[in-house]
């Protein structure tokens, strides 16, 4: 990870896309485990049948995980101030989910960048938005 300088931000500037793996039940099962959300819904292909959806999808967590992920791509977790997301649509498995964000504003007495955050799948379809208050270096 390169130093994210406060100095070099503006309101616009792109942060380096992180694209994760397209999404499978391996991945599902695992983040199950690892988050201890083991609702069936993510992870019985029966049980979501019986819910009325098609398959098992994505727990909503591990979209905003993946953007964590971008996050800490491009500055050290003590540089996050506050995150927060509002989910758009369910991650189908099989979708490969892109993450981004962009600078939406620059305070310059707080030394702080907000981030306009946003995943989606390989058809383009958002589903996760979000925001994030970083404190880079000066």
């Amino acid at each position: 990870m390169n130093a994210v300088r406060f100095d070099t931000l503006e309101v616009g500037s792109q942060l380096p896309s992180f694209a994760a793996e397209p999404l499978s039940r391996l991945t599902l099962a695992l983040y199950a485990g690892a988050s201890g959300d083991h609702n069936p819904i993510h992870v019985d292909s029966d049980f979501a049948r019986r819910a009325g959806m098609p398959d098992v999808f994505a727990h909503g967590m591990l979209s905003m995980a993946y953007l964590g992920r971008l996050l800490t791509n491009w500055v050290p977790q003590d540089a996050i101030r506050d995150f927060s997301v509002r989910f758009a649509a369910i991650t189908q498995v099989g979708d490969a989910v892109t993450c981004t964000g962009v600078v939406t504003e620059k305070d310059e007495a707080a030394g702080t960048v907000r981030i306009a955050l946003s995943t989606c799948n390989q058809q383009g379809d958002i589903k996760l938005t979000g925001e994030a208050l970083i404190a880079p270096g000066r």
